[in-house]
């Protein structure tokens, strides 16, 4: 049969079609990030919104991203991942539209809830039809690697094609990118990518699944909304209490069930727990990067949509480039190297940062948004093959999704923290003080590198690894 070896398997021509139809998904939802994020201070002026306005058209997107993760790859191992991957695309195509069309900010960020549900059957379902794909550890691994170099790319053409989009026809036509690449994708996965599920997928649990969006939503809202409203007013007093119920309730309800959402089980791995909260702070420092440099590049420095996505050029090149590098390390070498080299260069990069200025020599940001690159680039190639080899092939949907999940949560939180302190340190609405207000959050995003390095070296050493031994397929 074509594309088949002679082992029954898939061939390798017809693997690598697959990750590459996989890839059209993750650049879709990738690209999107950047974009969005270029397009801010042209969305605050013609929708007249504010920061914390600008903080929900992104954290509406990740929060819901974040919360049906989880629930999307369980479908996918019940239901099909095939079927669920082209849903998800059918679904993100169509909110995509919706938002180009968006009459006002409410019904963007309502629409931008629309993109997230169908965002969340997209990367860890690819991922997991990657993990059922690639089999062999090595070539996993280098899998996983092109996979993050396809996030340089989107972030190399995000910014420019953003810019240039912005500039010419206005941020709605940033949307529209995502319309054509999104069908290509439906139709190439129903030709070519082969159907798969799990032979005993978890059971749904609505209980989990409404603890898990109480609790992301209550603490990400009160974060936002404490600058505006008071950290001690009762609002958002009551948003941390909430949220620090859902927790402890969430903790109780899943260790009581045999087929839990989260499954607490898998967090006694050292490596795979290490992983999962190194990807909150990386992705933490992503989000909150690209937030505040955008603002800082055009209402800062003056410059237009698409000199800012030329500034940033810089950080996208370098994590594509060094992201298949990466992959290979994990390959060669297993993660504490990349995680050494990523928590490095991610805290290195923000140190220039924290002294910001109105006309800080454009060298010193370049050399700044290269060593973030850099940084950022190693990080994501040990952080998946990590949390995905550390769970057996049959839920590797739970798995990925699980992975994913820390992403978008790391990506909320980063915006909702740097955000919020640059409000705070605004103290009214002149653009002048942004450079100054906003070197807190550079600071914010030195730790954040910081703590990538230290888990990176506490997690990946021997007794670490010793936790995962009894893990069904071993921790790379």
């Amino acid at each position: 049969m074509p594309g088949f070896s002679a082992a029954g398997g898939l061939s390798h021509r017809r693997r690598l079609l697959v990750l590459a139809i996989c890839c059209l998904s993750l650049f879709i939802v990738a690209v999107d990030v950047t974009i969005v994020n270029i397009a801010l201070p042209s969305l605050r002026a013609d929708l007249d919104a504010s920061v914390s306005s600008l903080q929900w058209v992104l954290d509406s997107y990740t929060l819901v991203l974040a919360s049906l993760l989880v629930l999307a790859g369980s479908t996918a191992d019940r239901f099909g991942r095939r079927r669920t991957f082209q849903t998800g695309l059918v679904l993100f195509t169509a909110g995509s539209l919706l938002c180009s069309v968006a009459p006002g900010l409410g019904w963007l960020i309502a629409f931008r809830m629309v993109q997230a549900v169908g965002g969340s059957m997209l990367n860890p379902v690819a991922m997991s039809i990657i993990t059922n794909t690639f089999t062999e550890p090595r070539e996993r691994a280098r899998a996983i690697g092109v996979w993050g170099g396809v996030v340089g790319l989107s972030m190399a053409l995000g910014p420019v094609l953003g810019g240039a989009l912005v500039a010419g026809l206005g941020w709605r036509s940033i949307f529209w990118i995502n319309v054509p690449i999104g069908v290509a994708a439906f139709v190439l996965a129903a030709l070519f990518v082969p159907e798969s599920r799990a032979g005993h997928p978890r059971r749904v649990d609505p209980g989990g699944q409404v603890l898990v969006l109480l609790l992301l939503a209550s603490v990400t809202y009160g974060i936002i909304e404490g600058p505006v409203a008071g950290w001690g007013s009762p609002l958002i007093v009551g948003c941390f209490v909430l949220g620090a119920v859902a927790l402890a309730a969430l903790l109780a309800y899943e260790s009581r069930r045999t087929e839990p959402l989260l499954d607490l089980g898998v967090f006694r791995s050292v490596p795979f727990s290490g992983a999962t909260v190194i990807a909150v702070c990386a992705f933490g420092a992503l989000g909150g990067f690209l937030f505040l440099n955008s603002l800082y590049l055009q209402d800062v420095r003056g410059l237009s949509a698409l000199h800012a996505g030329i500034y940033t050029l810089p950080m996208a090149l370098l994590t594509a480039i060094v992201a298949p590098l990466s992959g290979r390390i994990v390959g060669a070498r297993g993660p504490r190297l990349p995680l050494i080299l990523a928590g490095s260069g991610m805290a290195l990069a923000m140190l220039p940062l924290t002294r910001l200025t109105a006309d800080t020599p454009v060298w010193l940001l370049f050399g700044a948004y290269a060593m973030f690159g850099f940084g950022f680039g190693m990080v994501n190639a040990p952080i998946t093959n990590t949390a995905v080899s550390g769970m057996p092939r049959a839920r590797a949907g739970v798995a990925a999704a699980i992975a994913s999940t820390s992403r978008q949560v790391g990506t909320a939180l980063g915006v909702a923290v740097v955000g919020s302190a640059v409000v705070s340190g605004l103290g009214g609405p002149a653009a002048g003080h942004f450079a100054a207000a906003s070197r807190t959050g550079w600071w914010i995003l030195f730790g954040c590198g910081v703590a990538v390095l230290a888990l990176g070296l506490a997690t990946t050493g021997r007794r670490a690894r010793a936790t995962a031994v009894d893990s069904p397929v071993p921790v790379a």
